[in-house]
């Protein structure tokens, strides 16, 4: 086998291959001689068919089996012998030789993965918020699962932010309905921003029963770009007001949240508990998504062109079955184009070829330990943590999520120990809002 390398770009190759043709002969003729044991032909016994016979039934087919396999093993040992490391899929080409063919000669086109050269670690600054918890965070947040689970019920006043509204209406443009401008017995909490401020506007103050007519003008930006900028007459008329009537904060609210005996103290020592989980969590996301962004920052390389379009072939179809989950349907089905989702890919190529250089360059590899510990942290959130626990080391699948994670909270603690980490105190309320 005779090969030759070309670059075509930064991260380009053409690879050159020639197998000799009797080489190819051979296989053919002992894969054919093989068959003949044991080929089924009409009027001949099994191990009984002509030579001929066989390689006229089934030489077309040996042919292009063995010049498939040759193809690709030619290529895999090419590769090994130029110590090439083949980024995505290979694109195979015939090559004309010059004068008569001598043997099976072909061409391989692919991406080779970038040297990854890591920047200066040492020069990043990496915040860590720093909050206090105490009795008022608890309150606060007993007060959010109190509003997690508000019922509304019906008031005989006017409308206000925070009432539950609801409401039929019909919108025109210059006397014509619009797409979207109508609708009946729609519900919608005042002060949530689900309705334009100039619509809500109209809608605060009115009774159950009361009708109303108005001229409103669409942003400029708004995303329904027939009716964008234009102005438009809305008749409304209000149905029902409902107020807000949030739980008390007693044993039943307790055993809602999973308290049985509906003890109040513990189940304050419960929200206590999972508040200090989460924002541990935040707090390690904010440190993390600061590292990642670091280390893009600081490295430059070339993109293999293949696994950024496979990339965001995956993202294509991951959300369009997302959406489908969601009963999103694409019209005639159409598929996502993976052109939206580039500007992901790349981000996401361009870090896992970094993680993967700096998790090699310091041994950063996550331990089994250290996989058991993000496991047990993550079923901690759930009621019967044994079991969670089971569920992730019953699949290979699983249990490589929580090493991935492992190995990521490894990069983390090694660019914290190489950068200046300074403590940033943040606000409880937006803290916890933010993300």
């Amino acid at each position: 086998m005779q090969t030759s390398l070309e670059t075509l770009g930064a991260l380009e190759r053409r690879l050159n291959v020639s197998v000799p043709q009797d080489q190819i002969e051979s296989e053919i003729e002992n894969r054919l001689k093989r068959l003949a044991r044991t080929a089924r032909v009409s009027g001949f016994r099994p191990g009984k068919v002509p030579m001929k016979i066989v390689a006229q039934q089934f030489g077309a087919q040996v042919r292009q089996e063995v010049l498939g396999e040759t193809l690709q093993r030619s290529f895999s040992d090419a590769v090994r012998s130029q110590n090439l490391k083949v980024a995505g899929y290979p694109r195979f080409e015939p090559r004309a030789g010059e004068g008569a063919p001598s043997g099976f000669e072909f061409s391989a086109v692919f991406e080779v993965y970038p040297e990854v050269r890591l920047g200066d670690i040492s020069v990043v600054t990496v915040e860590r918020p720093v909050l206090t918890l105490g009795a008022t965070e608890v309150d606060k947040t007993i007060e959010v699962l109190r509003k997690q689970r508000v019922r509304y019920e019906p008031a005989s006043r006017a409308a206000a932010s925070g009432d539950q509204v609801t409401l039929d209406f019909r919108g025109t443009v210059d006397g014509v309905e619009f797409p979207g401008g109508n609708g009946e017995n729609m519900t919608v909490v005042l002060g949530e921003g689900r309705l334009l401020p100039d619509f809500e506007n109209q809608v605060t103050g009115l009774s159950a029963g009361e009708s109303k007519s108005f001229e409103m003008t669409f942003p400029q930006d708004y995303h329904g770009k027939e009716v964008a900028g234009k102005k438009a007459v809305f008749d409304i008329t209000l149905r029902q007001v409902a107020e807000p009537r949030l739980p008390p904060v007693d044993a039943e609210f307790a055993i809602a949240l999973g308290i049985p005996d509906g003890d109040l103290e513990k189940m304050r020592q419960e929200v206590t508990g999972n508040l200090q989980r989460e924002v541990k969590r935040r707090v390690q996301a904010r440190i993390k998504e600061q590292v990642m962004q670091a280390l893009i920052d600081s490295t430059q390389l070339d993109l293999p062109k293949s696994l950024v379009e496979t990339e965001s072939q995956q993202l294509a179809a991951h959300m369009q079955k997302d959406l489908e989950m969601r009963g999103v349907r694409s019209t005639q089905g159409a598929s996502l184009p993976a052109e939206m989702f580039r500007e992901q890919a790349e981000r996401r190529v361009r870090l896992g070829l970094i993680l993967s250089e700096v998790v090699k360059a310091n041994n950063l590899q996550a331990r089994p330990e250290q996989v058991r510990a993000v496991v047990e942290d993550f079923a901690q959130s759930y009621e019967h943590p044994h079991e969670v626990v089971q569920w992730y080391y019953a699949s290979p699948d699983r249990l490589r999520d929580a090493e991935a994670l492992a190995l990521e909270e490894n990069v983390v603690t090694w660019v914290q120990s190489k950068a200046k980490v300074v403590e940033k105190s943040v606000d409880f309320d937006e803290f916890m809002g933010k993300q």
